[in-house]
């Protein structure tokens, strides 16, 4: 029994291998597809949440603990829950069902981004809060506008915000609810690595499984990777 077990496991991983290096169609669509929905839902989220974090941790007003503590609760905002928001929004009966944006990336890429958002303003949050208040001060005695003096907290704080982009897409590679309840698994569409593992495992077809996710660890491992090199260029 345990000999015919690893035969069993030895044969989906030599077949995940084989659909890996023989470029399979239907392996490298899912994962053109899930890069897509999670750098676009990344990008977004970074356009929103930086200038936000920025925001938040360079000035003072009433408030701003309150709001510090919301970003970092939603952090481990669950991913059904985002689903089960945005199908409401968008199904045909809510409010944004003329759009018909259900069942498209268009839709997984909303979720994603909303599940980035609180994670990249955090970290800028806490990033700009970490920035000497000199380097404005300085900025502008030396004569630079209130604009350049912002922007020499930016270029000082990059690197910091460069982890901050790279931890939301961490979080969103790898998402499977929000992705499952709003694409609806459509193969060739909205399948993504996360949702197309969880399908083909349940059918059996374990080969492809374990060849997407051998995949998916590769973008873990390479997204931490950059994280490491990212934070060492900042110390």
């Amino acid at each position: 029994m345990e000999l015919d077990t690893i035969r069993y496991l030895t044969e989906g991983l030599w077949q995940a291998l084989i659909l890996i290096v023989s470029f399979d169609r239907e392996v490298y669509r899912i994962v053109l597809t899930s890069l897509y929905c999670s750098v676009t839902a990344t990008f977004l989220g970074s356009a929103i949440a930086l200038p936000l974090g920025f925001f938040i941790g360079g000035f003072e007003f009433r408030g701003k603990a309150s709001l510090v503590t919301i970003f970092n609760t939603l952090m481990a905002l669950p991913t059904t829950v985002v689903g089960l928001m945005g199908y409401s929004l968008l199904s045909r009966k809510g409010p944004l069902g003329f759009l018909g944006l259900l069942f498209t990336p268009w839709a997984v890429i909303l979720g994603e981004t909303i599940l980035c958002i609180p994670i990249i303003t955090s970290f800028a949050i806490s990033v700009t809060q970490g920035i000497d208040s000199k380097v404005r001060e300085t900025s502008l005695t030396l004569g630079a506008s209130p604009m350049q003096s912002y922007l020499a907290v930016v270029r000082e704080g990059r690197i910091g915000y460069l982890v901050a982009i790279v931890a939301g897409y961490a979080r969103v590679v790898a998402e499977v609810g929000a992705a499952m309840m709003l694409g609806g698994n459509i193969r060739g569409f909205t399948r993504t690595i996360p949702t197309a593992i969880m399908l083909e495992t349940s059918k059996g077809e374990f080969a492809l499984g374990i060849a997407l996710g051998i995949i998916l660890i590769f973008l873990a491992f390479s997204i931490n990777i950059i994280l490491h090199r990212l934070r060492a260029l900042g110390e």
